[in-house]
């Protein structure tokens, strides 16, 4: 597997990865078919194709769920899910023969950490409002004479600590796809194709791609949760209640 970059594509003075452009729309498309055939032909007595998509949707609901509460959760389930299916398939893909990974391309793995971000930012400005989510850069805070006074110092630290999560967020992903790939090309040049490769094929495409993609969708929850802090929390405990 030559797990050298394709040559890029200009336009307008952008450079582009055209394999990864390709298999990110293949995903897209395989995922809208998969969604399509779903809810084709619901039955009351589930076939188990249909059985299967339920499982998985009621996994991520319930951890919503226990993350926001029954009503918030179930707002955040489409976002999670999404999240979750097409990093999971942008990682396994790979494992058919002729098919690269989008994921192995670091600019996949950032902007699904930038759309983490911004989702979490935005839906704390959305639930908390937009004073209480920026004072959070100037904390912790200290009180003068019975007057709370924001901390300018840390709003540099606070700040980059921010950024510092969508970089690790991203290249954490990154770095374990690319990783094996570049494992299974190495592997594979020595061992002729016999049968070391095609276990390591299945292992870093099938298992480890799963995995990666739980725990990157299950940080963006847990980052979204951060953001909207006590508000959240409130919410979980009076759905409870």
């Amino acid at each position: 597997m030559d797990f050298e970059p394709h040559a890029p594509i200009e336009v307008f003075g952008l450079s582009f990865n055209q394999a990864t452009m390709i298999m990110s729309w293949l995903v897209m498309l395989l995922l809208w078919v998969v969604g399509y055939l779903c809810v084709r032909r619901m039955t009351m007595v589930p076939s188990r194709f249909q059985a299967a998509m339920e499982m998985l949707v009621d996994f991520f609901d319930e951890i919503c769920r226990e993350t926001f509460g029954i009503k918030r959760g179930r707002r955040f389930l489409p976002y999670v899910g999404t999240l979750f299916l097409f990093i999971w398939v942008s990682n396994i893909i790979g494992v058919i023969p002729g098919m690269e990974e989008p994921t192995r391309d670091v600019n996949t793995p950032w902007a699904c950490g930038l759309f983490a971000f911004f989702t979490a930012h935005l839906c704390a400005i959305r639930i908390r409002g937009l004073k209480a989510w920026a004072l959070e850069f100037f904390e912790p805070s200290f009180t003068i004479k019975g007057y709370w006074v924001p901390n300018v110092f840390l709003f540099p630290l606070n700040l980059a600590g921010e950024i510092g999560k969508i970089v690790s967020h991203s290249f954490r992903l990154f770095g374990n796809i690319f990783g094996g790939v570049v494992i299974i090309s190495v592997v594979s040049s020595l061992a002729m194709q016999v049968a070391l490769p095609p276990f390591l094929l299945g292992f870093f495409g099938i298992f480890v791609g799963t995995v990666q993609a739980f725990v990157f969708a299950m940080l963006a929850l847990t980052y979204a949760a951060v953001q909207i802090g006590e508000e959240g929390e409130i919410e979980k405990e009076t759905a409870g209640g």
